[in-house]
């Protein structure tokens, strides 16, 4: 099961800077640029001098992790004060995402469920840079943008070519001050992009390559950057591998694992790469019977026991420093059904999934990891 008969389209940024210090080489990109605009979160402000913008740089700092509608919406129209002629993403996925949107829509009069789905962005005329912050979400390879409907609280998923950034930057120093447990978490989300597209039923060659080379890559790196956050070779190979996993996500995307966190996420408020981190080994498990050969890959790549899957990777998590049980999260048994139906019901990641699961695998899983 190759792909190789089905047509995809692979969107990459048009310029990737990888490295120790690689930061500093946006100001001689963006030299141009006389109103940039850097979307950023708290955290991840005290990186802004590094970018050596020029210019009259505007800083937004408060980007929520995970945010919602109201909060994209107050940072857009803050965006519209300023009219950047650059806008760089400076942080994880979300802060990314949001950058994607905002370089979008700040100049035009799409709402967000207008351009919501795919293929429905009007344009965009202003350049976007995107500067990753953590090794997790690959955002910065990526076409999509993810926003928490308050109401619903379901991800409202917008993909776009329009959304792909002109450069990206991976600096590992950057990443130097993330706590070691959101280093795993994050770490294993981005094994997850890869793992999810490698055993997706549309899976294709071409994809197969860069998921291989990521999930390779957590196998070598992840342990060593959690136990040494200033271990820059560890550090860059896992942000290699998150951008792999961006790049999965075109053309592939997700499949159940993805979709069974996201509930985690909005009813929790757990960030993504913990929700990831907590689902993956009941999925991965879970589909071995549907993927017998491609799961061997995965489990000689992460060191697993093949033979006993759930437990191994379970282990292969937990020894990471992540808490995996849902219950120290506050969840309430009694919720975890209404959970499962809302997980069930993300068709577009749901589909994908190469073993089909319903509801009562859902709770069942849910209930696994309580």
């Amino acid at each position: 099961m190759s792909g190789l008969d089905r047509p995809i389209t692979l969107h990459q940024p048009r310029r990737l800077e990888i490295g120790a210090g690689s930061a500093r080489t946006l100001g001689d990109w963006a030299a141009g640029a006389k109103r940039p605009l850097v979307i950023a979160s708290g955290p991840t402000e005290q990186y802004v001098a590094r970018l050596s913008l020029s210019g009259d740089v505007q800083v937004i700092s408060d980007v929520p992790p995970e945010p919602d509608l109201p909060a994209f919406e107050a940072v857009l129209e803050r965006a519209r004060q300023v009219e950047p002629d650059l806008v760089v993403g400076l942080g994880g996925g979300s802060v990314l995402d949001i950058a994607k949107l905002v370089a979008a829509m700040w100049d035009g009069n799409q709402t967000l469920r207008d351009v919501a789905g795919p293929n429905k962005v009007a344009g965009r005329r202003t350049p976007l840079a995107q500067v990753a912050t953590t090794a997790g979400t690959g955002s910065e390879a990526g076409i999509r943008a993810l926003v928490t409907d308050p109401e619903t609280k379901s991800k409202i998923a917008t993909e776009s070519p329009y959304l792909l950034a002109d450069i990206a930057i991976l600096d590992p120093e950057l990443t130097y001050s993330v706590p070691p447990a959101v280093t795993a978490a994050t770490g294993i989300d981005a094994m997850a992009h890869c793992v999810e597209a490698f055993t997706n039923i549309r899976a294709h060659d071409l994809i197969d390559g860069y998921a291989r080379m990521g999930i390779d890559l957590v196998g070598r790196y992840l342990k060593r950057a959690v136990e040494d956050g200033t271990d820059t070779e560890a550090r860059s190979g896992m942000m290699l591998a998150s951008y792999y996993g961006g790049i999965c996500l075109g053309p592939v995307n997700t499949a159940a694992g993805h979709a069974l966190s996201y509930p985690l996420g909005t009813r929790l408020s757990l960030p993504h790469g913990l929700a990831n981190a907590i689902i993956f080994p009941h999925v991965l498990a879970f589909n071995q019977s549907s993927r017998p050969e491609k799961t061997e890959e995965i489990a000689r790549a992460l060191s697993l026991d093949a033979a006993d899957l759930l437990a191994s990777a379970h282990g292969f998590c937990s020894d990471l420093g992540v808490e995996m049980k849902l219950a120290a999260h506050g969840a309430d048994r009694e919720t975890l059904g209404d959970w499962a139906a809302e997980a069930h019901a993300i068709r577009r990641l749901m589909d994908n999934n190469p073993r089909d699961m319903s509801v009562e695998d859902v709770t069942a899983i849910y209930q696994a990891a309580y």
